[in-house]
């Protein structure tokens, strides 16, 4: 984990694209996308189909290296409005044990969500958390501090003519505005957007700055996506 300073609070992004609060012992993970493989399968496009479990995996891995007491998912917790239908039995115990072993809160998404309600846990729409909202989707024009998901960000760099990408959090700050973060899409099988499309510059203001961050090399490494004219 590197340690990462955000709306006055200490927070820690992990290797595996989530991120810790120490003082409220939470972890946050956007767009888990869960049975994303059998709803491409019944659509004719076969993927193996243990994604879920894949995902589920790295949240449990996530709460041990974190010692998280809550968990709070940023919407698109599942693919489809059916997918909680369609968990196999190891990928539905593994989740109803990780929803009775923390205070797990569903953000929901795009769907409905009543898939997340047959999964354990509880549900909102959104929350405020300390003063920072949890949302899925960044609010244009947001005050608040605000910690989001939906957009998969993706770092795209070229560095000696190899083409970089690593998914990222992108981070906006200044002009009136709390501090805003947008999680990397934590599932298996979540692709993702240029950091610096201007769908999540336009998402994220008003800002002074915005920023990609990921942990690289034990450390935070921070690039700029976007200056507001002087």
């Amino acid at each position: 984990m590197v340690p990462l300073s955000f709306a006055g609070e200490e927070f820690a992004l992990t290797q595996g694209r989530a991120l810790y609060w120490p003082r409220e012992r939470a972890l946050l993970v956007a767009d888990l996308h869960l049975e994303k493989a059998s709803f491409y399968a019944r659509h004719g496009q076969m993927l193996p189909p243990y994604d879920s479990r894949e995902t589920l995996e790295r949240v449990a891995l996530a709460i041990r290296e974190t010692g998280a007491r809550r968990v709070y998912t940023l919407g698109d917790n599942f693919h489809d409005s059916h997918g909680s239908t369609r968990l196999e039995d190891h990928a539905a115990g593994m989740l109803a044990a990780l929803t009775r072993a923390t205070d797990w809160v569903w953000i929901t998404g795009n769907h409905d969500p009543a898939m997340e309600a047959r999964s354990g846990g509880t549900i909102a729409e959104e929350l405020e958390l300390a003063g920072i909202v949890l949302r899925h989707q960044a609010r244009a024009g947001e005050t608040q501090p605000e910690l989001s998901g939906h957009y998969h960000p993706r770092l795209q760099i070229t560095v000696r003519e190899r083409h970089i990408r690593r998914a990222c959090a992108v981070v906006a700050s200044g002009d009136g505005s709390g501090g805003r973060m947008i999680l990397p899409a934590f599932g298996a099988l979540t692709g993702g957007m240029n950091a610096a499309d201007p769908a999540i510059r336009d998402a994220m203001q008003p800002a002074a700055r915005i920023d990609a961050v990921l942990p690289l090399a034990g450390k935070l490494a921070q690039f700029p996506l976007w200056r507001a004219a002087a």
